[in-house]
């Protein structure tokens, strides 16, 4: 084969190598996001476990928590959502807070309602990123700020991630619901 047949031929190989490594590419992560989705659901479902479990968190630790947020570490718009309602009400979000946790590992590890565990997540986070972010005292340099959060800006990052990539329909419940 000479001419316009090869190079049509030669395209259609080329064409069809490109979908076939693009397909390839897509299931290799799509399946890296399930593996971490469901190692990150180990995190929540441990957060929201002792939380749930003991009294020690609900029945004075989150109290002690929040006064600490109030006080030193919040963002100054949010504190009156803290002192105002949050903290009046502390042992109910004490146990709403264990109860979202494990909600969200729940729904991470079997991939059930993942963008709705990840947006309650997005959600969640923002608040603790909000009620922390002075933590290391005012006028510092900002990568302070940054360091100070690594306990929730990996988990938000991840959070928006399997929200944007529908992480449930690799590996998870949500395949099934959307067959």
């Amino acid at each position: 084969m000479t001419g316009p047949e090869a190079k049509d031929s030669c395209r259609r190989d080329i064409g069809a190598t490109s979908l076939r490594i693009a397909m390839a590419t897509s299931s290799a992560l799509s399946k890296t996001i399930a593996v971490v989705r469901i190692a990150a659901s180990v995190f929540f479902l441990l957060f929201g476990e002792y939380k749930i479990v003991g009294p020690g968190f609900a029945h004075g630790g989150f109290q002690t928590y929040l006064q600490d947020y109030i006080a030193n570490s919040s963002v100054g718009f949010y504190r009156p959502f803290l002192s105002g309602i949050v903290l009046p009400h502390a042992v109910f979000f004490g146990y709403v807070v264990g109860v979202l946790e494990s909600l969200i590992g729940i729904c991470l590890l079997l991939g059930l309602w993942v963008r709705f565990a990840s947006a309650l997540g997005i959600l969640f986070l923002v608040n603790m990123t909000l009620a922390t972010w002075w933590a290391p005292g005012h006028g510092m340099p900002v990568w302070r700020y940054f360091g100070n959060e690594l306990e929730h800006l990996p988990l938000l990052l991840l959070m928006i991630v399997f929200f944007a990539a529908d992480a449930g329909r690799t590996w998870g419940v949500d395949a099934l619901r959307k067959a």
